[in-house]
């Protein structure tokens, strides 16, 4: 069997003499003493060659994700198998999330939401200044939450379930309005979406809208926020930990807050759909809500939201400002309306702050992120470990 030094391994791969240790610690590669009674170790050229071929970013230990709930191909999204577009109008945003939580399909019953943990949620959130954001609301409360649960560790998929349904109704409601709560609290039902839709619009909710964003954004594969969920998971965080990590990479303005991108250049093409395109194309930016990394000609969950929208009277002003838009792109050079840019519309439509399509994100994508924590859960732990050449 040939073997080669720590310098040729290094140039082989390259990497560090440095990293080459690095590798032995994680399991990628075995080194055995020299025998001619120099220093250093030697690297069976074989197992060398196999590390180059998969590449330095893969473990023996199981480092790769591999996740069973969501697929995205052919400008497609599917929830363990199903077309989300067909999940958006025909199940509720809680049968949704035990469809990616269990893999059970069927109707489910609103969220609780227990008095004392909401006023917990209000109390805390109270504190917080007139700037901070609905976002930022959000955070504190999931924070307060796991800390008022002494049951939190409790990692069982039953116990996170059920964790994950309190947290998500906790959350929808302390962020309603008080006099909005009462009002659904005596109406019949009380899904997510109606119950999000006080705190985010002074107008009437259409029914069903609200829902079918939050189905349509409930998970997305591995987008950032969902790795910084899964790695707290890898290190058994509790779910309100992963919440919490997947909501700090959410405030990043790659991720989160596209959507508010997508509504402040609305706001200015619904004054001049040509001249606020040119502006962004003159700085030499990209259109806010336009193109995708992974979609090549449409984004499904615009899709479908875009078409909601245009069925409803009080959206047209709005859809004609992205019909105006959609007139001067080509989608055969990647320019189709994305998910934040039919969030922003949604937002426009109704009256909502410019951060409520974050809002929505978060709340939709905390099924995911919870989702995605049990599948981790599974798995052994810190394994989620990257190499550093």
């Amino acid at each position: 069997m040939a073997y080669l030094s720590t310098g040729e391994v290094a140039r082989r791969l390259g990497v560090k003499p440095e990293t080459v240790y690095a590798y032995v610690s994680r399991g990628l590669l075995t080194s055995v003493p020299r025998r001619d009674g120099r220093r250093g170790s030697l690297f069976a050229e074989d197992e060398v060659a196999a590390v180059a071929e998969r590449g330095p970013h893969r473990r023996r230990s199981g480092g790769d994700i591999h996740t069973e709930l969501t697929r995205l191909g052919d400008d497609g999204l599917f929830y363990r198998g199903r077309d989300v577009a067909g999940l958006a109008a025909t199940m509720t945003p809680e049968a949704v999330a035990h469809l990616l939580w269990t893999g059970e399909e069927g109707e489910r019953s609103p969220f609780p939401a227990p008095a004392e943990r909401v006023a917990l949620a209000r109390a805390v959130t109270s504190a917080l200044p007139d700037s901070a954001r609905l976002t930022d609301r959000v955070r504190v409360a999931v924070v307060a939450m796991g800390a008022a649960d002494p049951l939190r560790f409790d990692l069982s998929t039953g116990a996170v379930v059920r964790t994950a349904e309190q947290l998500m109704g906790v959350l929808v409601d302390a962020l309603a309005p008080p006099s909005a709560l009462s009002a659904l609290s005596n109406a019949a039902g009380g899904g997510l979406g109606r119950r999000l839709w006080p705190a985010l619009s002074p107008y009437p909710e259409p029914p069903g809208l609200l829902d079918a964003a939050l189905v349509l954004l409930a998970d997305h594969g591995l987008a950032v926020s969902t790795v910084a969920a899964r790695v707290a998971a890898s290190a058994r965080a509790h779910p309100y930990a992963v919440v919490s990590a997947a909501l700090g990479a959410l405030d990043g303005h790659y991720h989160g807050a596209a959507s508010g991108l997508a509504y402040r250049f609305l706001a200015d093409a619904r004054r001049d759909p040509v001249g606020a395109m040119s502006e962004r194309m003159r700085a030499g930016e990209g259109l806010p809500g336009f193109g995708h990394r992974i979609y090549r000609r449409r984004d499904p969950r615009a899709s479908v939201l875009l078409a909601l929208l245009r069925e409803r009277p009080e959206a047209a002003p709005i859809m004609a400002t992205v019909d105006a838009v959609l007139d001067n792109l080509d989608p055969d050079r990647g320019q189709f309306p994305n998910a934040d840019l039919a969030l922003a519309a949604l937002m426009h439509a109704y009256g909502m702050p410019a951060d409520a399509g974050e809002t929505i994100f978060a709340v939709a994508r905390t099924v995911g992120w919870v989702a995605h924590a049990i599948e981790e859960y599974a798995e052994p732990p810190l394994r989620l470990r990257p190499l550093a050449d």
